[in-house]
């Protein structure tokens, strides 16, 4: 599916990258929220064009002042995680006592997940592999699945909420893992995925939420009080110059980075 919206053989966008985070060079004539020398941080998703050295963005789009406490390249990592875990939290209705199951907890969106789940008062299980315990611990998780060594859907707890991060399980799989009116978040669901969620409300009380996840300017607002307030920490596994675009996607392609992969162009700190 993400091939009809991005490009069937090859990416419609020959300059990719989905955030950024800099200072602003020069303002519109009628601009007023922002001014050169602002440090800001912005999602421009899937219009895409970050991977360059100046990026144009609507004054009233997905940016943001940066953090004063944060990096750029911890604002820049902020914002596809921060921003998926806000939508689907917010189309499940997390409310403050639900259990939430995180698979892939130690990844981009599921590290974010972790963290916004605990903030609005959720007990948090996350799912990864044993050299990630402490991470996900660490960002509020209460309890840590290894998913080599246990099958979270045997092991007899049921979750408000599962958010699948990587594709791991479908509706079918997890059923009996959600209680009465829980819901499955397929955040990165296929196809089927989306045809099963369709049926689902026609024969259980159980459902599947997917979908793409907008580009809210307010989020990216919310985001940026989270991290001023230190709810929201960033992490970043590896950190590449400019020039070694390549390397830098090769290593996300392997599916074992820890959090996010960040590009600089120049900015340092």
């Amino acid at each position: 599916m993400a091939r009809l919206i991005f490009g069937v053989m090859r990416p419609r966008q020959p300059i990719l990258g989905t955030e950024l985070a800099g200072v602003i060079e020069t303002v519109g004539k009628d601009v007023t929220r922002f001014r050169p020398g602002d440090a800001v941080f912005a999602f421009p998703g899937g219009k895409m064009g970050c991977h360059a050295q100046y990026r144009v963005v609507a004054e009233d789009g997905p940016v943001a002042l940066k953090p004063e406490n944060l990096s750029f390249e911890e604002a820049a990592s902020l914002s596809f995680g921060g921003s998926t875990a806000l939508h689907f939290l917010r189309k499940a209705d997390i409310k403050a006592g639900d259990n939430v199951l995180v698979i892939g907890a130690s990844g981009g969106v599921g590290t974010a997940l972790v963290q916004l789940a605990k903030h609005f008062g959720a007990e948090v299980t996350g799912v990864t592999s044993a050299a990630n315990f402490g991470l996900v611990a660490s960002l509020g998780a209460g309890r840590v699945i290894d998913y080599t060594k246990e099958e979270f859907t045997k092991g007899g707890e049921t979750y408000d909420i599962i958010a699948d991060t990587v594709g791991a399980t479908s509706l079918a799989r997890c059923k009996h893992a959600l209680k009465d009116k829980g819901r499955l978040l397929m955040i990165a669901g296929g196809l089927p995925d989306m045809i099963a969620a369709l049926w689902a409300p026609l024969t259980s009380s159980k459902r599947a939420i997917m979908g793409p996840a907008g580009e809210r300017p307010e989020d990216m607002r919310q985001l940026a009080e989270l991290a001023k307030a230190g709810v929201l920490r960033p992490v970043i596994d590896r950190r590449y110059d400019f020039a070694r675009m390549a390397e830098a996607h090769a290593y996300v392609e392997t599916r074992r980075k820890r959090g996010s992969v960040v590009v600089s162009v120049g900015h340092e700190g």
